[in-house]
C-alpha cells in the first residue's frame, strides 16, 4: 500500500495537472473565439490624415472579416505620445491596437523621455502600406517651384514656415529633411494633425505643407493647392505629373512614411496570428485597394517578424538624423 506521503504527493500532482489542463484549454478556447467583442484601433492623430484614412477603411473590411465592430479612436496630442499611450497600458488582449506611423520610430530619440518604451511595451501585428509625401503649397502662392522656395528661403533665412501634424511624424520628417539637404533655414510649426495643418496653411498663417496624399488629395483636386513635389524616390502613381524632390532640384532626397498597426506587449501569439492574417486579407480586398489610387499609396503588408525588423531599421536611421541634428529635438 502507497505510504500516506506519497499518496498526497501523487493527488497533488494530479490537482495541479488537472488546473493546468483547465487554464490551457481555457485560453485556448479564449484564443479561438478570438474576437468576442469590439476592437478599438487607436489613431494617436486628429481625423483626416493618412493614419486616419488606414485605419478606417481598414476597419470596415476587419469588421466584415472578424463579425464584430472594429472602431476608430482618435487621440491626437504630443507628437503621437498620448495616443500611443493609451495602447502601452492597454491589456495586452487583441482587443486594443496602436495605429502605429513613422513617428513610432522616431520618437525614441527624438523625445528625451516617453512615459513607455517603444521597443519593450509594443510587439508588431502587420504593416499595412508605404506613403509618400507630397509638397503643397496654396494655389495663390508665390512660389511656383521647388526652387522658388530654396530661392526665397535662402535670401531671407527662416522667414518662410512648414506646418506638419506634430514632432516626429513623417511630414516633419520630410520639412526637416529637405532644409537639410537644401542647406536652407525654414521654421517648423507643429500642429495635433493634418487637418488643422492644412486648415492653417489654405489660410495663409504658414507657407508650405509636407502631407500625405489622402489628406491633400482634394484640395488638389479643387484646385486650392499645388503641388510642387513627390518625397518618394520615384513619382506617385497618383500624381504621375508631379517631380520627386531629386528631379526638383534637391539632390539624395528620400522620405516616405508608413502605416502599421502594434498591440501591447503580452497579447498572444495566436491573437496576433488572427489579426494579422485579418489584416492583410482586408488590405488585399478592392475595397481597400480603391481608396489607396488616388492616395499615391502602395500596399506592403509581412508577417510580424518582417514589420518589426523593418521598424527597427527606422528606429536606427532616424536616430542617426537627430544624433547629427538634422533633426532637432
Amino acid at each position: 500500500m502507497p505510504h500516506p506521503v506519497h499518496r498526497s504527493i501523487q493527488s497533488c500532482a494530479r490537482v495541479v495537472a488537472a488546473v493546468t489542463a483547465t487554464l490551457v484549454l481555457g485560453l485556448a478556447a479564449a484564443h479561438a473565439a478570438f474576437p468576442d467583442k469590439a476592437i478599438k484601433l487607436v489613431v494617436p492623430f486628429a481625423p483626416g490624415g493618412g493614419a486616419d484614412l488606414i485605419a478606417r477603411t481598414l476597419a470596415v473590411e476587419l469588421s466584415k472579416e472578424f463579425g464584430q465592430p472594429v472602431f476608430v479612436e482618435n487621440k491626437p496630442g504630443a507628437g503621437t505620445i498620448i495616443g500611443t499611450d493609451l495602447v502601452a497600458k492597454s491589456a495586452p488582449d487583441g482587443y486594443t491596437l496602436l495605429a502605429s506611423s513613422i513617428a513610432h520610430s522616431v520618437n525614441p530619440s527624438l523625445m528625451d523621455k516617453l512615459p513607455y518604451s517603444t521597443e519593450k511595451d509594443f510587439i508588431p501585428v502587420a504593416m499595412v502600406v508605404r506613403s509618400p509625401n507630397v509638397l503643397v503649397v496654396r494655389a495663390d502662392s508665390p512660389y511656383k517651384s521647388v526652387k522658388d522656395i530654396v530661392d526665397a528661403a535662402k535670401a531671407k533665412p527662416n522667414s518662410l514656415t512648414y506646418a506638419s501634424p506634430g514632432n516626429g511624424t513623417s511630414s516633419h520628417l520630410a520639412g526637416a529633411l529637405f532644409a537639410d539637404l537644401a542647406k536652407v533655414q525654414i521654421q517648423h510649426i507643429t500642429y495635433k494633425g493634418s487637418a488643422p495643418a492644412l486648415t492653417d496653411l489654405l489660410g495663409g498663417q504658414t507657407d508650405i505643407l509636407f502631407a500625405t496624399s489622402g489628406s491633400v488629395g482634394p484640395f488638389i483636386d479643387n484646385g486650392k493647392l499645388r503641388p510642387l513635389a513627390v518625397s518618394s524616390a520615384t513619382r506617385s502613381s497618383a500624381y504621375p505629373n508631379v517631380p520627386t524632390m531629386v528631379e526638383a532640384g534637391v539632390p539624395g532626397y528620400a522620405s516616405e512614411g508608413w502605416y502599421g498597426f502594434h498591440a501591447p506587449t503580452g497579447t498572444p501569439a495566436a491573437v496576433i496570428e488572427k489579426l494579422n492574417a485579418a489584416i492583410r486579407k482586408a488590405a488585399g480586398t478592392d475595397f481597400f485597394k480603391s481608396k489607396l489610387v488616388h492616395e499615391g499609396m502602395v500596399a506592403q503588408t509581412g508577417t510580424p517578424a518582417e514589420y518589426e525588423t523593418f521598424v527597427r531599421a527606422e528606429i536606427a536611421r532616424w536616430a542617426r538624423l537627430v544624433k547629427t541634428d538634422v533633426i532637432s529635438k
